[in-house]
This record gives C-alpha cells, structure tokens and sequence, in this order.
C-alpha cells in the first residue's frame, strides 16, 4: 500500500460540519486502496481513563468515491450522537490492512494490542456558530453579467464626448477611453429582456467615477459615474430590478484606486507629508508623476499599472474607509452582494471585519471574490462565500478546445475542482463560462455554435451558482480585451435574429430552476461509448429522480440509447446524438 498518497487532517475540507449535527469526513489515497472503512464513535463512550481505554466505534465502510487523477477521495458524512467525534480509518490492499490514525499508521495486530496507544483523530464539538453558512438564495439564481459601457445607451444625453455609434464590431484597439453610451438607464430598459431569460442576479462591472471605460481606476467610490447615472438611477435600477426578482451585486476594487483618486492626487503632490500617504505603498519618494509603470518599484500599483495605485488594506483607516464605502451601497442602494476586483490581495484582516460589518446590516448578503487560483485561504467561512470558479473554466475549456483531454481528464478535472472547499460553498460558487477578463466561448470554439451550447449545458447541469456574460446568450463572438467587450447587438435580437439561441437558453435556465437535481455536486460518469470525445454523465437529487446529460464532443455521429423523457436536445435525430450534438433526458423507469 502507498501510504504517502494517504492523506487526512482534521481541519479545511478533509473534515467539516456541514451543520449543527452532520459531519463530512474526506480522505485521500492512491488508486491501490481498494477498501476503507471509518471507525468512529464518542470519544468518552468507554470513559475518560488514560491508557487502553478499549475504545471501540461503529465501523462503517466508506462507498462515495471520486476519482481525481492520481488519488482517490473517499467521502462519508456522520452524524456524532453527542456533537462530539473521535475517529480512525481502516484501510485496505488486499490482503494488507492499515489502520490510519493521527499520528501514524498502525496493524491490526497493534491496534488489537493490550496497553498499545494512538493518537486518534478527533473533532471536539459541532458548534453551531461554527458552520460555515452562505446565502441560501445565491445557490437557486442564474447570474447575468453585465459590462455597462457596452450593453445599452438608455440616455444619449449622459455620453461622453467622441462617442461612437453603437454597432457591433470587432474592437482591435486596447484602448479604455473607447466610448458608445451604455449607461444604467439601458440596463433598466433592458430589465424585461434579463427577467425573460430568467435571470436571478445582475452582477454589475464597476459603476462608479473613474476615467477609463472599465471603471477599475476609481475616481470616487461614493459618487456613480456621470456617464453611467446617479444615485437616483442606480436606486431605481435595484428597485426595479428587485421588482421584477432580480439581485443585483456591484464590483468592489478595493485592492487599488484610480489616479484621480482625490488621496492619491494628495500623495503625488505632498508626498510623505500627505495625509493620507500611508494609504498606498510608496517606497521611494519622490517618483515620476508621469511614468505608467511601476516595475522600478517606488511603489506598488495594480499589475505595475501606475494608473491604479495599490490599497494598504492593513491600514485601518483604509480598511474603516473602504467597509464604509460598502455599507453606503447597502443603505443608500439596496445592493445584494459585492464582487471584489482582485480579491487575493486584499488584507484578510480587512474582510474579516468587512464580513462582520456587512452582514449585521444584510445577513443574506453575498462577499464573492476574484480569485483565479486555489482559494482556500479566503473560504474558511469568516471572508469570502465563495469566489469566481476559474478552475471550473480551465476544465471546460481543456476538454472542447484539446484533443488529447480526454473524458477520464474532464472527470479528474471537475471532481477537484468541487473537492477544493466545502459542500456549503461549492454550493454557491459562481460559474462561468466566459467574463470581461477572458476570450468569449464562440473564440475559443472557432465559432461552433453547437459546441457553445454544449459548453452552457455543462455549466447549468453542475453545481454552483451559474452566469451568462452578457451576450453569451447569442453566442457572442470576441477574442481577448478589449474585443470581449463588444456592443450588445440590439438590432439584431430585437429582428429575432438570435431567437433560436435564447429560446436554448431560456430553457436551460428554466430546467435548473424546476430541477434540483442540476443544482447538486455529486456526478455519476457513464462511459458507455467508446468514444473518449463524448461525455455523459447523470445526475440524481435526493428522491431518487435521475438525469442524463450526453454530449458528442467529437467529429463523429454517435448512436445512443435515450431511456426517458427529453428535456432539451441539440442535433439529436431518433437515436443518433450528431457530432456537436447534446442531449438531456429524465430516466423513466
């Protein structure tokens, strides 16, 4: 047996109370183990005397197990009888068995052994304050993103000078004053199209002042950007939108400021005698006013952009500013949630409190960070509820864009994806397939509509909590920033030009809403087909009703065996799935 693939600690998402009396127990291994059973019980059932105590627990085998690519993870959840857990695990090869236990692995015959000790594996007490809770409403929604400079100009009274015509075209040029009049009032006109798809939640790039297109570089956190609105429509946006029961969550970008950010413009002209000059990282003084790198380090700013100044989140009155800021969004707006730009930089000290803060004024309010990477170190309950699921993205795209990623590697790589944290906060994860930071799906796809709509099946069949950019609805077309970026083609949706592909995804959105069983972690991977191109796996919610989901990712027409009730189906034609073809069904029995 491979004892080093073995791992478990009782801590992060090996071993976690999913509430006040389940307890999720995980252990990884290698592909040898073929066996585990946990051994668990009361750690004073047989008394509190030091020694051999003869303890002895219920052993229960473990069954759940998802393949990952060179271990396994063994999954059970219990439910201590008194809140209280001491535990071990038995495992086996075999003929040849181990006892795992905190401290080392044992025999049975060492474990049987008068007066042998070992240090068990324990979890204390399931506190209630200590669960990990998230918004309820998050996990049950479909996000729509919404860039607000390109989706609709509702006021060309608001655009700023040398606006362009709005049309919809490949933008070549890396340029953030490149301006076309979208604005607030057009979301708002918008709402009736957004409510139609079945949109739940609205998240909204940043909306206020700065000088660039993007709004990262903000100019003022408190006052909405000219060109966008003001206070008064950003709050009849949250109203109406609300009316028609629709979230809406704003970009917070809280790791750095714009340059006319009105301390940062203190800081340049008085330097160490500013006020506020330990509000940002100057390392040497004076610095070029005018150089728009920082990489000769005199201070720190987003990505070397000298354009956005970096935050010292660990400066309280920054960290007091910035939960400030935050809370006027909750009572002058009625904001849902905030998504917070670069969100790996930020102090934890501040969101530790942030989270405090926000959550005394919305207890249902949602923290959800960019982070691009594993993010275990903000999701340990008391910061983010969960951050953009990117390694959910990679996953996808590897399997339709590579050849050589193979079903088996789409498998391993979705199953980490939702063993990397908790239950409750895969539950609310927020999936995407597509955003203002990448290239559109039609790009990466060469323009395959049918392999676009597979991609968006994929993403409402999974859990978390999925979002369209917009314009993916239509299967927008835009390789990287800036030409992701591109105008909503009004006109043309508006001609029905597109209605086949809103039809598709209207309905999608719908099944996860009606079916419960979209909205769970666990897969079954089916590999009936002997095609490594084609993927097919089912689903099953907690009453025993199960689905499947079939698709031909490949260059050949497949025939397949459909026992149940279609749900929605692109090129499917009586028993053959065509390549880009895709399929979901309700097994009947």
């Amino acid at each position: 047996m491979n004892l080093a693939a073995v791992y478990h600690r009782t801590d992060e998402n090996y071993c976690y109370p999913l509430d006040a009396d389940r307890l999720a127990i995980n252990l990884k291994t290698g592909y040898d183990v073929d066996k585990v059973n946990l051994i668990y019980g009361d750690p004073f059932s047989h008394g509190i005397a030091g020694g051999n105590q003869n303890w002895q627990g219920t052993s229960v085998e473990i069954t759940k197990i998802v393949k990952l690519k060179y271990h396994k993870l063994w999954q059970i959840i219990v439910e201590p009888e008194f809140k209280r857990c001491k535990y071990y695990f038995e495992l086996h090869c075999g003929d040849e068995i181990w006892c795992m236990m905190e401290d080392d692995f044992y025999s049975i015959e060492h474990m049987s052994h008068t007066g042998a000790s070992a240090q068990y594996f324990m979890f204390p007490w399931l506190n209630d304050s200590d669960v990990i809770t998230t918004p309820e409403w998050v996990k049950n929604i479909t996000w729509y993103q919404i860039f607000p400079e390109r989706f609709c100009n509702g006021n060309p009274d608001r655009n700023p000078k040398d606006t362009k015509p709005w049309r919809y075209e490949e933008i070549k040029r890396k340029m953030s004053a490149d301006w076309y009049g979208g604005d607030l009032e057009g979301i708002i006109m918008k709402l009736p199209y957004i409510k139609d798809l079945g949109i739940g939640g609205i998240y909204l790039n940043p909306i206020f002042e700065a000088g660039s297109n993007h709004k990262y570089d903000t100019k003022d956190y408190e006052k909405v950007d000219p060109c966008f609105g003001d206070d008064e429509v950003l709050r009849a946006l949250v109203d109406k939108a609300h009316e028609a029961g629709i979230k809406i969550m704003l970009d917070g970008v809280f790791n750095h400021s714009g340059w006319m950010f009105d301390r940062w413009l203190d800081v340049k002209e008085k330097g160490p005698q500013s006020r506020w000059f330990n509000w940002f990282y100057v390392n040497k003084w004076p610095f070029d006013k005018n150089e728009w790198s920082t990489a000769d380090g005199k201070f720190y700013s987003f990505a070397f952009f000298a354009e956005m100044p970096k935050l010292n989140t660990n400066n309280p009155e920054v960290s007091d500013y910035l939960s400030q800021v935050c809370q006027k969004w909750i009572r002058d707006y009625d904001i849902d949630g905030i998504r917070f730009d670069v969100g790996n930089e930020i102090s934890h000290t501040f969101l530790k409190k942030l989270r405090v803060d926000l959550r005394k004024m919305k207890p249902d309010f949602y923290l959800m960070g960019e982070i691009w990477h594993d993010s275990k170190m903000w999701l340990k309950g008391d910061e983010y509820d969960a951050v953009m699921n990117y390694p959910f993205v990679n996953s996808i795209t590897h399997f339709w864009t590579n050849k050589e990623f193979k079903r088996q590697d789409f498998e391993y790589a979705v199953n980490r994806c939702y063993s990397m944290y908790t239950a409750q906060q895969m539950e609310v994860a927020f999936n995407l397939l597509d955003s203002h930071d990448t290239d559109r799906i039609m790009h990466r796809v060469d323009g395959n509509v049918d392999a676009c709509l597979q991609q968006l099946i994929t993403l409402f069949t999974m859990a978390g909590s999925p979002c369209i950019y917009y314009g993916t609805e239509i299967a927008m077309e835009g390789s990287f920033d800036p030409d992701c970026r591109r105008c909503m083609p009004w006109d043309d949706i508006e001609a029905g030009k597109y209605n086949d592909r809103i039809e598709f995804v209207k309905k999608l959105i719908n099944l996860r809403k009606k079916i419960p069983a979209f909205r769970e972690i666990d897969v079954k991977y089916i590999y009936d087909i002997p095609n490594e191109k084609v993927l097919h796996y089912q689903k099953c919610d907690n009453c025993g009703h199960k689905y499947e989901i079939i698709l031909n990712c490949s260059g050949n027409d497949e025939e397949i065996n459909v026992s149940g009730k279609v749900l929605i189906a692109n090129k499917y034609e009586n028993g053959r799935l065509l390549k880009n073809g895709a399929i979901v069904y309700e097994i009947q029995d």
